[in-house]
């Protein structure tokens, strides 16, 4: 599981720094150790800060989850920067973003940071509680008859800030100015319990486990656990005493009093109750710490251990807690995995390693290799060479080239199975530095991202986890990359041809659409390169010649009459560009001219009118049209039985899907028809081809679940 450990410490990154400022902090040292203990226990741990700053790192920690996938969780230490509400803040935050987290929610730690509201709920239930007046300023009238010596706390603050024992009134009256000068708030006086201090520490929800009492002993000094005390800062040692020098009656009690205040105040998962015991063995609630401090010297830890808890164990132990809480009690029956269906072990697993996969996209990211960049194909081609055979899989040598297309076959072979196709090259000129990987909650982003990138990660996952289950050898698979999607698949396209005639279906991984939505049909494209030459024309000179630029601009403009969108038929010019002599007309255009469509028949039909239309007409005008690429349309197939078992199988596992048609040419046109196949299986992109190219970050783990489902039961 994905757990952020929140906490407050350094940042003060606010809008504005106004109002009371948390005093509070929880030392670099414990946090280390609470991530330490939930490392052990298998999360994955990341340690944030809580400021204005945290809703954008939890986006970018914990993406959106998948049906029947666990989200992340936040282990929450925040005390808050500033303002009397500060314990609310983190917890108010994540509430709103739907993120379960460790401990109570807003309105608990509201209630129980007032002093004052909790003393008054804890006499409505009937519970015991030292007498109590609440003083606004220094001259306040005492209302209440309350019999020295009394304490005198601010009303809303923690770690006994402003604790002190008066004895009379001017005492008194000095200790509320020190409070109201200090904390500017009211001060709560109650009557001092003299006697012995004892806390009880609470873990769990349904039932409440309370821990043993701790006693704590002062030795000289004030009967009191200070803030000097609780910093090391007062000259002496408090011991603690667990369990505490009660009978087992009295340790009863006082555990059944804890618990009834946990549950008045709506506490979660871990709170500790601080109790005072006077001489006639009767005790009284002082006060509910929502968030018990989990420092290794606390009282709360202390206790844990004398019930067998270790650090770790306890760390995790809250986890267990808060999930069963959010989850349910089924959370925590530990899972045996032999029995467990292979299927749902692949869901478990592939979940788990959400981060690791995005991990491994960014490395692939991170490699450049354009269509035109040989050392960094060769590089890419390397590594994923190295994968495929470290997954088991052999060199078909039958469906390489070795120049653009790659094929490899599990050990049951290909022959009959399922052939996955997909592109390693990034499409298109490089115009500046590679666009760096950056992780938005929905969206990834990098230099080929979901062009390539996207495909390959989400094959490697599904492969991986067949083969971490022992499944992958005996399925019939084959894998075929290739290197010239950026050329139109000129060289790769007969190796794609004759593997898609050895395998029984194929699934090619490029970007589909959102919503899960693969693509069953594309349309095939033409490609041509003009060039259209004429004699020099001087600027100005009187002439019934047609310069060259002009002449190609009036027949760009008829192409407008080719299209027709009802027959799915479309003619453009992709780009233009001139050469001239000094201040002479241009003498030749290069132009790239593209014809997309699903009709062959009427295709070829166009690309004759397209050459008839350039075709020379001026005196001494010459044209030239080559054929760069030409990619065969992907027809929707009837009875497409491969898409039905996807369907079927989203449908069972409540993952999206869908299908619909896509403009651009892909692999796909190139298996033969009567090979059932699907394109765009790999995670829909955002902006593709272009600079800020991105991956729907969801579906990254749900294209690679559904694979490896598939794969699994193909």
């Amino acid at each position: 599981m994905k757990i952020a450990v929140v906490y407050n410490r350094e940042s003060q990154a606010v809008i504005n720094l106004f109002g009371t400022q948390n005093r509070e902090k929880y030392g670099m040292e414990t946090i280390k150790m609470i991530k330490e203990g939930l490392l052990s226990g298998g999360h994955q741990v990341k340690t944030f800060e809580g400021d204005k700053n945290l809703i954008k790192k939890l986006e970018e920690f914990m993406p959106t989850v998948i049906s029947g996938e666990r989200p992340g969780l936040v282990f929450n230490l925040s005390y808050g920067i500033q303002g009397r509400g500060r314990y609310m803040h983190v917890p108010g935050m994540l509430e709103m973003l739907g993120v379960p987290y460790v401990g109570s929610g807003p309105e608990t730690h509201a209630l129980a940071l007032d002093k004052v509201v909790t003393k008054m709920i804890l006499l409505q239930r009937g519970l015991p509680t030292p007498k109590f007046t609440v003083l606004d300023t220094p001259d306040s009238p005492v209302t209440e008859d309350l019999t020295y010596p009394l304490i005198v706390k601010p009303k809303d603050e923690a770690v006994s800030f402003g604790l002190k024992i008066v004895h009379n009134e001017e005492e008194l009256r000095e200790g509320v100015k020190v409070i109201y000068e200090t904390y500017h708030a009211p001060t709560l006086v109650e009557e001092y319990i003299e006697g012995r201090e004892v806390n009880v520490g609470l873990l769990g929800n349904n039932p409440v486990q309370a821990l043993p009492a701790v006693e704590l002993v002062f030795g000289e000094g004030p009967q009191i656990f200070t803030y000097e005390d609780k910093k090391n800062k007062s000259g002496r040692t408090v011991e603690k005493v667990c369990p505490a020098n009660l009978t087992e009656e009295e340790a009863e009690k006082i555990q059944q009093l804890a618990i009834e205040t946990f549950k008045a105040l709506n506490c979660y998962d871990t709170a500790r109750v601080d109790f005072r015991i006077d001489k006639q063995g009767n005790p009284y609630i002082l006060e509910v710490n929502s968030m018990a401090s989990l420092g290794s010297d606390g009282s709360f830890v202390f206790a844990a251990e004398k019930i067998g808890l270790s650090y770790k164990d306890l760390m995790n132990r809250i986890i267990d807690v808060t999930c069963e809480r959010y989850f349910g009690a089924d959370f925590l029956v530990p899972a045996d995995e032999h029995m467990q269906k292979a299927d749902v072990r692949i869901f478990n697993q592939l979940t788990k390693k959400r981060s690791a996969m995005e991990t491994e996209l960014k490395a692939w990211t991170n490699i450049s290799s354009r269509t035109e960049d040989p050392v960094g194909l060769s590089r890419i081609r390397k590594k994923l060479e190295e994968r495929l055979n470290k997954l088991g899989l052999n060199p078909l040598e039958s469906c390489t080239n070795g120049r653009s297309a790659w094929a490899f076959e599990t050990a049951a072979g290909m022959q009959g199975g399922t052939l996955l196709v997909v592109p390693i090259d990034v499409p298109g000129e490089r115009t500046g530095f590679p666009i760096p990987f950056r992780t938005e909650q929905e969206w990834l982003y990098g230099e080929g991202i979901a062009s390539s990138r996207g495909g390959i990660v989400t094959m490697l996952s599904a492969l991986n986890a067949l083969k971490e289950q022992k499944l992958l050898s005996k399925k019939k698979v084959g894998v075929l990359f290739y290197s010239d999607e950026g050329r139109g698949m000129r060289y790769s396209s007969s190796m794609v041809e004759k593997a898609a005639k050895l395998a029984a279906e194929v699934i090619v991984l490029q970007p589909g659409f959102t919503d899960g939505k693969v693509v069953h049909q594309r349309r095939g494209t033409k490609q041509f390169s003009i060039i259209v030459e004429g004699d020099p024309i001087r600027i100005g000179k009187e002439t019934k010649s047609v310069d060259v630029l002009n002449s190609f601009i009036q027949n760009a403009q008829k192409l407008q009459d080719f299209n027709n969108r009802k027959k799915k038929l479309a003619v453009s010019i992709q780009d233009v560009r001139s050469e001239r002599y000094s201040v002479l007309k241009p003498h030749r255009v290069y132009a790239t001219l593209s014809i997309t469509y699903i009709d062959e028949k009427l295709a070829v039909e166009t690309e004759k009118a397209v050459r008839e239309l350039f075709k020379s007409q001026s005196k001494g005008m010459r044209t030239h049209i080559e054929k760069l690429v030409e990619r065969s349309p992907f027809i929707r197939r009837k009875n497409n039985e491969l898409l039905e078992k996807l369907t079927d199988l989203s449908s069972k596992w409540n993952l999206p899907f869908g299908t619909e048609s896509s403009l651009l040419s892909s692999a796909a046109g190139e298996v033969p028809k009567g090979t059932t196949v699907v394109c765009g299986f790999s995670p829909a992109s955002k902006g593709l081809y272009m600079p800020e190219e991105a991956l729907h970050r969801s579906e990254l783990v749900q294209r690679s679940l559904l694979l490896a489902l598939y794969l699994n039961g193909e």
